[in-house]
């Protein structure tokens, strides 16, 4: 089985990655689905000519690229340009193999653009093998770092490649109107957002969609310096340097983990030495690199895309879904940065309840036990990404699309707002109290050194679901916290039940004072929505939670569901370049931020939040002294007693973004 990170990758391998749409009938206001008989695919081999291309870069190297062209040649098309790192082939075979060659075409489930909508719109739709991979010469590099300033043509990164495809493009392929767009997701939502900097004037349009940007700083690797273990690990053991050109592999080959306990085979393979062994020796580079810098260092900072979002001249269309595991933050840092570099640009941003590309593969009505009471895939499609690279690229009417675009989950509902974060956002801290209690009030008859404790031991960590499964199931960010509130490593604080409606909108901020007898800890927080003993959900016709999450049948009075959760390595308390250790039982303060959340806890439901000290293995053990990780052996791992404390002078909580009053 493998991480949903490479099942998000092998989704985008299909190129057109994204279930038949159904066809909707509804005003874009509304938040229901009202569903119209589906139609029948568009035959891509009726209706398109293939061609494929390689492309001449400025250095020399030649970049393989597929071109789409519609047949009918009474008007002129826009130009739709994705590019990938996980291969332009079209996945017709009959065991799943995917294939180059003209006579090739996708199969009829699978359409060319971001919808079917596209496919019947016409578009040319041009796919490109990104430098180093499969049919592409060249050697990639992860993450390709900017040259703001190249001195010559051996100067090059994916702005000038998408640069040169583009001119190339407009001079070959027939009956274009002159107009480019670009869109991706996952890594092509990255090499989408850096194909647009000193964009190549054709260019009008772009979606980063699901957009790589710092991967140390919140995307797929490293959250709040905690290494992301069980997704990175199942992404490289797949994911490797190719020799190129070459069509292999035809298709992507599962690691035999030896077990279907992905908690077992972590904590099995404890060290970073122990799991080195499963990746060859020529072939491991870029789990090294993805492991062994653990600090925010020159590697990262390289790659860090978004100080180079400027002298960008088209609109942009961000996407991003709320239960993202792998590249979550990065929309929020595109849309942000865009908009302060580039004044004058059309920036927006839509968010919806989705999981990594979710919103071009699922309908979005549910995920894990969690129901949205819509398609919200549907109407993103149909009412959002389809009508803006219409405006931009084919001068139809004004999409009307608001600068930031979300759903709010809770009331399930889409808000439309002029930006992100809404205007009238106020911070407000939940204090901890005594008794596991959460309140608005800040502690002021606590003794000096009222404190709650646990002990955390390496040994034994705090699972990330409470059911046995393999890579990272999707639905853990929605996932029943019961599990966890029960153990006596994890803190539980909550309110009482809400009288009135609460909206979050925004970051979440814990701000904690902690001291630990080890001399590293980490410190994971969770915020969750805890549902009212009596809470009956509405039967609808919406689908059953799909089986391949792994999460067993739940009674859903008292569930608690997980609306935020991050972890952050203590060592990083004063900057994520310089790791510090802990003095044993010495009080310091640790401040961070979480990713951006639009919730409602209704009223009748509680605000619960968690903290503990491993969660495993969506992230890998702190050792718990002052090691390097990757360096780390078995015996460096020892328990330590954790402590949290609430009173006057050392009052934890944690920030929210309170839309309206509290």
């Amino acid at each position: 089985m493998l991480s949903h990170r490479l099942l998000a990758c092998a989704v985008l391998l299909l190129l057109s990655g994204g279930t038949p749409l159904t066809a909707q009938n509804r005003p874009p206001v509304s938040s229901t689905t009202d569903k119209a008989p589906s139609e029948k695919p568009i035959d891509i081999r009726e209706h398109y000519t293939k061609y494929e291309y390689r492309i001449p870069m400025r250095d020399g190297v030649k970049l393989f690229t597929v071109v789409y062209v519609p047949k009918d040649q009474s008007t002129t098309y826009p130009i739709l340009v994705n590019r990938t790192p996980y291969s332009v082939a079209a996945t017709d075979g009959a065991d799943g193999s995917h294939n180059y060659g003209e006579d090739h075409y996708p199969p009829e489930t699978r359409h060319l653009g971001p919808s079917e909508d596209f496919d019947r719109a016409g578009y040319i739709f041009v796919f490109q093998d990104i430098r180093g991979r499969y049919e592409s010469e060249g050697k990639f590099v992860e993450m390709f770092p900017h040259l703001d300033d190249k001195k010559s043509a051996a100067d090059v990164d994916p702005s000038s490649d998408m640069h040169d495809t583009v001119d190339f493009l407009l001079k070959t392929v027939p009956n274009h109107n002159g107009k480019v767009g670009i869109w991706g997701i996952s890594y092509p939502g990255f090499l989408t957002s850096a194909s647009i900097i000193d964009s190549h004037p054709a260019i009008k349009a772009a979606s980063p969609q699901a957009p790589m940007t710092d991967i140390y700083m919140g995307d797929d690797t490293y959250h709040g310096g905690a290494f992301m273990l069980a997704a990175t690990f199942g992404f490289y053991t797949v994911f490797g340097p190719q020799d190129t050109p070459t069509p292999e592999p035809k298709k992507w080959t599962p690691f035999d983990y030896g077990t279907q306990d992905g908690y077992e085979f972590f904590l099995k393979n404890g060290t970073f030495t122990d799991l080195q062994k499963f990746f060859p020796k020529d072939k491991s580079w870029e789990w090294d690199d993805q492991a062994r810098h653990t600090t925010y260092d020159d590697y990262w900072k390289a790659r860090n895309l978004a100080p180079h979002l400027h002298n960008i001249h088209c609109a942009v269309l961000t996407v991003g879904g709320w239960y993202d595991a792998e590249d979550l933050q990065g929309p929020f840092t595109v849309y942000k940065t865009i908009g302060e570099k580039n004044p004058g640009v059309w920036n927006g941003l839509v968010i919806g309840p989705w999981v990594h590309g979710g919103w071009a593969r699922y309908d979005g009505h549910r995920l894990g036990h969690v129901d949205f009471a819509a398609n919200t895939s549907d109407y993103y499609r149909k009412y959002v990404v389809f009508p803006f690279f219409e405006q931009y690229l084919k001068d139809k009417e004004d999409s009307k699309l608001t600068k930031a675009t979300v759903f709010e989950t809770g009331t399930n509902v889409w808000r439309h707002y002029p930006s992100w974060p809404p205007p009238g956002v106020q911070p407000r801290t939940l204090y901890f109290q005594p008794g596991g209690v959460l309140s608005w009030q800040p502690p002021a008859n606590a003794a000096p050194d009222a404190r709650d404790e646990y002990f955390s031991d390496p040994a034994k960590p705090v699972p990330f679901v409470g059911y046995t499964t393999l890579g990272v199931p999707q639905e853990y960010m929605v996932a029943d916290q019961r599990f966890a509130a029960t153990r006596p490593d994890v803190l539980t604080y909550q309110t009482a039940p809400l009288e009135e409606d609460l909206t979050i909108a925004g970051p979440v901020s814990p701000k904690l004072f902690v001291s630990t007898t080890g001399t590293d800890s980490d410190f994971d927080v969770k915020l969750i929505d805890v549902y009212p003993p009596d809470f009956a959900p509405q039967k609808d016709d919406a689908p059953a939670p799909r089986k391949d999450v792994g999460a067993p049948t739940v009674e859903m009075s008292g569930f608690q569901q997980l609306v935020r959760g991050e972890p952050f390595r203590g060592k990083y308390r004063h900057g994520f370049e310089r790791p510090e250790p802990f003095t044993p039982d010495k009080v310091e303060s640790i401040d961070f931020t979480m990713p951006d959340i639009d919730h409602v806890f209704r009223r009748g439901h509680r605000i619960m939040v968690q903290v503990q000290s491993s969660w495993f293995p969506l992230t890998d053990r702190n050792p718990q002294t002052f090691v390097n990780i990757p360096d780390a052996k078995p015996e460096d791992f020892k328990p330590a007693a954790e402590r949290l404390y609430r009173n006057a002078a050392q009052p934890s909580g944690v920030v929210l973004p309170v839309l309206g009053k509290p």
